[in-house]
């Protein structure tokens, strides 16, 4: 059997951490988690989609080294009212890095990307020797 140790917690306080932690910090886009991506593989050539709305093409990096290739943002918003008697600013920072470890298949020089309506779409052409589209049916001797 293991023994675990009580810890008395208020549970008002940790309704009202989880409220601003979680529901409010979500609303008010203080949060920045890593973009859903697709991988998808034709006879030629893989897809990566990453789905980053709200971003401009210059945002991204993307960078390949060592057959990873990573793509990374920071972002920096800046948001200022000022009224009668006082000012106030809101600060947002984020960033992501998302890295994809590519196959021996793909032929480096030739990959692309393009930013539209919020996906960014990257393009990883195959190697000439890869692309053979081998299908056959073996029969059971």
């Amino acid at each position: 059997m293991t023994l675990i140790k009580w810890q008395h917690r208020n549970p008002l306080t940790d309704m009202v951490n989880n409220l601003f932690d979680n529901d409010l910090g979500d609303f008010f886009g203080k949060r920045f988690s890593d973009p859903a991506a697709n991988i998808i593989e034709n006879n030629d050539s893989f897809g990566l989609d990453i789905a980053a709305p709200g971003m401009k093409k210059d945002d991204f990096k993307i960078n390949l080294e060592n057959n990873i290739l990573t793509i990374s943002t920071e972002l920096e918003d800046e948001k200022r009212e000022e009224g009668k008697n006082y000012t106030r600013k809101e600060f947002y920072y984020g960033s992501f890095s998302r890295s994809f470890t590519l196959p021996k298949t793909v032929d480096l020089d030739k990959i692309t990307a393009e930013y539209e309506n919020g996906i960014l779409k990257v393009v990883l052409p195959k190697k000439e020797e890869s692309r053979v589209d081998i299908r056959k049916e073996i029969k059971i001797a």
